[in-house]
């Protein structure tokens, strides 16, 4: 949950000593210690079950100290499970998409799939394996509260599947995320409560989807949670430097071995994950 704060002049004399300072005739330089931007490859991908095909969307940005993110938009390469992506859609976006069949996923549970990106001379690798999730039971409106009256309670209700180990991510909506680690509720269905800090108007509809995970994903979701939960949504530029899976390759010898411990600074943000996604909808009353 997010818990947006503002800031106020608490007395006159602080506005007044900076307009005073418009007075002064030195110029006085700064020094503003400049990061070399970094490379942004989000590439969430989620495997709709009831839909025939997939939509490989993939946003590439830099980071940048004063206008948040700039699109990246004259990529050498994309390709995604072997199939090479482009931004027909809306050019000049950073937003790179393409088309495969949900079977095709389907069928690799348990392979490896590759995401490779080549940018100024540069080669980017990510791997990952397709996984699972499972339906939610229900969703309900519930009456409670947390921290204040302003908040509005959303029970959800899913049966584990006792067959493997799984982690999930909860996708809340309003860039909201929540994480469940099924180590105390193997095989068995689990409810849990969550709060947002918001009533909404009667009528309107919240989306809420439950997306499979690994280890691996579950553990980045945690950290940036923890690290946007009084900031900005996980998916925008990262409060703090957080790795994920997805590695500089370009000084390696072998592709096939994604750790560049030899230049362990040059790495992008972001996260390549390829996930099965099941939606819910409910009506506020």
């Amino acid at each position: 949950m997010k818990f947006w704060k503002s800031y106020l002049f608490k007395n006159l004399s602080t506005c007044i000593a900076f307009f005073s300072l418009l007075g002064c005739e030195d110029v006085i330089e700064v020094n503003v210690p400049q990061e070399e931007p970094r490379l942004i490859v989000n590439a969430l991908i989620r495997v709709n079950p009831n839909s025939n095909f997939v939509n490989l969307r993939v946003k590439v940005s830099l980071t940048n100290s004063f206008f948040g993110e700039i699109p990246v938009t004259n990529l050498e390469q994309i390709t995604l499970a072997g199939a090479a992506l482009v931004d027909y859609n809306d050019p000049g976006s950073g937003i790179y998409e393409g088309v495969r069949s949900r079977e095709s996923f389907e069928s690799l549970e348990g392979e490896e799939i590759l995401l490779q990106i080549t940018w100024e001379d540069k080669r980017y690798y990510a791997s990952t394996t397709y996984i699972p999730a499972v339906p939610i039971d229900s969703l309900v409106i519930g009456s409670n509260t947390l921290f204040d009256e302003d908040e509005t309670e959303v029970i959800i209700t899913f049966t584990d599947n006792p067959d493997r180990k799984n982690y999930y991510i909860f996708d809340m909506g309003f860039g909201n995320f929540n994480t469940v680690d099924d180590q105390f509720i193997q095989g068995q269905q689990f409810t849990f409560s969550y709060f947002y800090d918001q009533k909404f108007e009667p009528g309107q509809e919240l989306s809420i989807s439950i997306l499979g995970a690994d280890q691996s994903f579950y553990n980045y979701m945690n950290l940036l949670i923890e690290q946007t939960e009084d900031n900005f949504g996980v998916f925008e530029t990262p409060a703090a430097t957080v790795r994920g899976n997805i590695f500089d390759v370009t000084e390696l010898d072998n592709i096939d071995y994604f750790d560049n411990l030899k230049i362990p600074n040059e790495f992008p943000l972001g996260y390549f994950a390829v996930v099965q996604e099941y939606s819910q909808s409910i009506i506020i009353e």
